[in-house]
Protein backbone atom coordinates (compact mmCIF):
# COMPACT_ATOMS: atom_id res chain seq x y z
CA UNK A 1 0.00 0.00 0.00
CA UNK A 2 1.14 3.34 -0.91
CA UNK A 3 2.37 5.48 1.90
CA UNK A 4 0.22 8.59 1.48
CA UNK A 5 -2.85 5.81 1.39
CA UNK A 6 -2.16 3.95 4.86
CA UNK A 7 -1.18 7.51 5.91
CA UNK A 8 -4.79 8.73 4.92
CA UNK A 9 -6.47 5.54 6.59
CA UNK A 10 -4.25 5.38 9.34
CA UNK A 11 -5.73 9.16 9.88
CA UNK A 12 -9.10 8.38 9.04
CA UNK A 13 -9.33 4.92 11.62
CA UNK A 14 -8.13 7.57 14.61
CA UNK A 15 -10.65 10.23 13.87
CA UNK A 16 -13.60 7.47 14.06
CA UNK A 17 -11.90 5.90 16.88
CA UNK A 18 -12.17 9.03 18.70
CA UNK A 19 -15.94 9.53 17.59
CA UNK A 20 -16.39 5.88 19.11
CA UNK A 21 -14.58 6.71 22.44
CA UNK A 22 -17.32 9.61 22.30
CA UNK A 23 -20.63 7.38 21.80
CA UNK A 24 -18.96 4.56 24.10
CA UNK A 25 -18.65 7.66 26.76
CA UNK A 26 -22.48 8.70 26.50
CA UNK A 27 -23.51 5.13 25.95
CA UNK A 28 -21.86 4.78 29.64
CA UNK A 29 -23.83 7.53 30.85
CA UNK A 30 -27.26 6.86 29.64
CA UNK A 31 -26.80 3.02 30.69
CA UNK A 32 -25.86 4.79 34.43
CA UNK A 33 -29.10 7.06 34.18
CA UNK A 34 -31.05 4.17 32.69
CA UNK A 35 -30.09 1.80 36.20
CA UNK A 36 -30.63 4.83 38.57
CA UNK A 37 -34.21 5.45 36.37
CA UNK A 38 -35.14 1.77 36.54
CA UNK A 39 -34.49 1.40 40.60
CA UNK A 40 -36.84 4.53 40.65
CA UNK A 41 -39.64 2.90 38.67
CA UNK A 42 -39.29 -0.32 40.60
CA UNK A 43 -39.55 1.17 43.94
CA UNK A 44 -42.37 3.45 42.92
CA UNK A 45 -44.10 0.33 41.58
CA UNK A 46 -43.68 -1.62 44.57
CA UNK A 47 -44.85 0.99 46.77
CA UNK A 48 -47.91 1.75 44.45
CA UNK A 49 -48.74 -2.03 44.64
CA UNK A 50 -48.57 -2.44 48.18
CA UNK A 51 -50.79 1.14 48.73
CA UNK A 52 -54.57 0.66 49.53
CA UNK A 53 -55.77 4.20 49.37
CA UNK A 54 -56.51 5.19 46.16
CA UNK A 55 -55.62 8.93 46.28
CA UNK A 56 -51.96 7.98 47.31
CA UNK A 57 -51.89 5.73 44.50
CA UNK A 58 -53.03 8.46 41.91
CA UNK A 59 -50.43 11.27 43.30
CA UNK A 60 -47.55 8.42 43.71
CA UNK A 61 -47.93 7.84 40.10
CA UNK A 62 -48.74 11.31 39.08
CA UNK A 63 -45.64 12.48 41.26
CA UNK A 64 -43.09 9.44 40.58
CA UNK A 65 -44.47 6.33 38.50
CA UNK A 66 -45.29 7.58 35.34
CA UNK A 67 -42.24 10.57 34.81
CA UNK A 68 -39.93 7.27 35.63
CA UNK A 69 -41.55 4.93 33.24
CA UNK A 70 -41.63 7.54 30.86
CA UNK A 71 -37.54 8.07 31.30
CA UNK A 72 -37.09 4.76 31.14
CA UNK A 73 -38.36 4.32 27.88
CA UNK A 74 -36.89 6.99 26.52
CA UNK A 75 -33.42 6.17 27.84
CA UNK A 76 -34.12 2.68 26.63
CA UNK A 77 -34.37 3.78 23.21
CA UNK A 78 -31.47 6.24 23.83
CA UNK A 79 -29.27 3.06 24.51
CA UNK A 80 -30.62 1.41 20.94
CA UNK A 81 -29.41 4.59 19.26
CA UNK A 82 -26.06 4.73 20.76
CA UNK A 83 -25.65 0.87 20.26
CA UNK A 84 -26.39 1.18 16.44
CA UNK A 85 -23.74 4.27 16.31
CA UNK A 86 -21.64 1.78 18.37
CA UNK A 87 -21.79 -0.82 15.49
CA UNK A 88 -21.53 1.77 12.50
CA UNK A 89 -18.41 3.20 13.89
CA UNK A 90 -17.10 -0.25 14.51
CA UNK A 91 -17.57 -1.20 11.29
CA UNK A 92 -15.11 1.63 10.24
CA UNK A 93 -12.49 0.82 12.51
CA UNK A 94 -12.93 -3.01 11.20
CA UNK A 95 -12.70 -2.21 7.58
CA UNK A 96 -9.95 0.25 7.60
CA UNK A 97 -7.72 -2.40 9.76
CA UNK A 98 -8.76 -5.39 7.08
CA UNK A 99 -7.99 -3.50 4.09
CA UNK A 100 -4.70 -2.44 5.84
CA UNK A 101 -4.00 -5.88 6.68
CA UNK A 102 -4.50 -6.93 3.50
CA UNK A 103 -3.02 -4.41 1.22
CA UNK A 104 0.21 -4.55 3.85
CA UNK A 105 0.74 -7.86 2.57
CA UNK A 106 0.47 -7.32 -1.19
CA UNK A 107 3.86 -6.34 -2.60
CA UNK A 108 4.10 -2.65 -4.29
CA UNK A 109 2.71 -2.23 -7.07
CA UNK A 110 3.45 1.28 -8.93
CA UNK A 111 -0.04 2.99 -10.28
CA UNK A 112 0.09 5.21 -12.97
Amino acid sequence: METHIKKALDEWKEEISEELNVIEKEYEEVKRELQVYSYKFNITKQVVQSTINDEIIRDIRDLYHKPFEQKVSQLKESIKELEEKKKVFQMFVDKIERVSEKEEGKPYVSVI
